[in-house]
């Protein structure tokens, strides 16, 4: 049966690749700022789910669109359901960062495939979709299998939240949206916003915050700050460069006029999952402000609460917290520092081992803000671990099939980020980066091995296969 998926997909390699490549050239950022009728997420996002839909019908199976939200493709009869969830939206990417190719102009260069959602998550959808095409084509399954795919999983998840009060929820599955062999387990998530009345009768003001609209899950790469002082503080600028050098941060500073200096840090982006693999620009810029402050006398409560509880250790030891399982330990990525209508705010997203509780978290916060005059915490974006024991039949089966495939003997492994397979019970993630290769999720020159992508889609029509024949 191996060597049957497998011919029936290298047959289908060339079609394979250039689907990736036409879905990499819509800019599919989840907006719902420019929702329309139909369009919950915009018109880019609309876009990415009729081609995928229009592709699979064009493949010969059964398609749904679900209100714009979300859609799927389905083939097979029987009373059981197995669900393959992916997305098709992608993180905002700067052109600046990219030098392979633009983020929207996918380019195949030593047999890889570049282009933002290349491997988070079209690459890895379509070759689930062609996995199945190889599984109808050859196969007489006894269940149904259905290809769910969500549009605002790099934000809010609410595309598939709307799929589980509309549709039928499978019973067992898989997505295709993180590492091989599979994964077991994932960490909790809890996106943190401290804010404050930001008074402007200060001898130092912040008058503007610009972060490129960062995202919460992203470790910013760039942050802006405008700062207004009186003329009685003399050498600001100076003093500025001076910490500055000291400290080696990659921050620039522009005197503009006598009392009004320009900040901009520059950092590496990263997924939050990993903030030890980015800079984070942010961090550079409240860890100036805050000796710049302290030197001068000058009073800010997210200043002093960033000073004494986060600083820059975002690896375990936040706000006297040292948490850490088999799934890691607690981090966190302090990614929006935002200025509006006279209001202050951070925003931060944690990571949360599988054995630690989201309320004890929140506790923690509540306890230590409560140390302030002035500040005020707030909570979303938070979702429970997921924990598939790694005796579990699902785990097991998965485990086996990539092994067999590939002569390895690696174990099931446990993550920081947050996939789909924590939306229904009896699901894990299921590959598509590679043992030991690097993480480019949401990383500029995003790309995916096209050996390894083929091999990927040959492991799930065996996994489908697999288990279709599981009672």
């Amino acid at each position: 049966m191996k060597e049957k998926l497998e011919k029936e997909i290298e047959k289908n390699k060339q079609e394979i690749i250039e689907n990736i490549s036409n879905l990499i050239k819509i800019p599919s950022i989840s907006e719902e700022s420019k929702a329309q009728p139909n369009m919950p997420f915009g018109q880019e996002c609309n876009k990415a789910l009729n081609y995928i839909l229009n592709l699979g019908e064009e493949l010969g199976f059964r398609t749904k669109n679900i209100d714009g939200y979300c859609g799927y493709i389905e083939f097979g009869e029987g009373e059981e359901l197995i669900g393959i969830v992916s997305h098709l939206d992608v993180v905002p990417a700067d052109e600046k960062d990219w030098k392979i190719t633009k983020p929207y102009e996918p380019k195949i260069i030593d047999n890889k495939i570049y282009g933002r959602g290349a491997i988070d998550d079209k690459g890895p959808t379509i070759a689930a979709l062609y996995a199945m095409k190889a599984v109808k084509d050859t196969i007489k399954t006894n269940k149904r299998i259905r290809l769910i795919i969500g549009l605002n999983e790099e934000k809010d998840w609410k595309c598939i939240e709307h799929y589980k009060q509309k549709e039928e929820i499978p019973s067992i599955g898989f997505s295709p949206d993180a590492d091989f062999p599979c994964i077991y387990a994932e960490k909790g998530i809890i996106n943190t916003f401290i804010k404050m009345t930001y008074e402007q009768n200060k001898d130092i003001i912040i008058e503007n915050l610009d972060c490129n609209n960062n995202a919460i899950n992203v470790v910013p790469k760039y942050c802006k700050c405008t700062l207004r002082y009186n003329s009685n503080i003399e050498n600001l600028d100076i003093e500025m460069k001076k910490i500055i050098e000291e400290n080696n941060y990659n921050i620039k500073i522009e005197k503009q006029d006598e009392t009004l200096i320009k900040i901009i840090s520059y950092g590496v982006s990263s997924h939050a999952a990993h903030p030890d693999l980015g800079k984070n620009a942010i961090t550079q810029i409240m860890q100036l402000l805050s000796k710049v402050y302290t030197k001068y006398n000058v009073s800010n409560e997210i200043l002093e609460f960033f000073n004494k509880y986060l600083k820059d250790d975002y690896n375990g030891n936040i706000l006297d917290i040292n948490k850490k399982d088999e799934s890691g330990e607690l981090t966190l990525n302090l990614a929006r520092f935002d200025l509006e209508n006279n209001t202050l705010k951070i925003g931060m997203n944690l990571r949360v081992p599988i054995y630690t509780k989201l309320e004890f978290i929140k506790d923690k916060f509540k306890e230590k803000c409560a140390e302030f005059n002035n500040l005020k915490v707030e909570f979303n974006g938070e979702k429970e671990h997921l924990l598939v024991p790694k005796s579990s039949e699902l785990v097991k089966t998965l485990t086996n099939i990539f092994n067999n495939m590939t002569n390895k003997d690696v174990e099931p492994i446990a993550i920081g980020g947050a996939t789909y397979a924590r939306a229904f019970k009896n699901f894990i993630s299921f590959g598509a980066n590679m043992p030991g290769e690097k993480d480019l999720c949401h990383q500029a020159d995003e790309n995916i091995n096209i050996g390894n992508l083929i091999t990927s889609a040959i492991i799930y029509a065996n996994a489908i296969y697999e288990l279709d024949k599981l009672k």
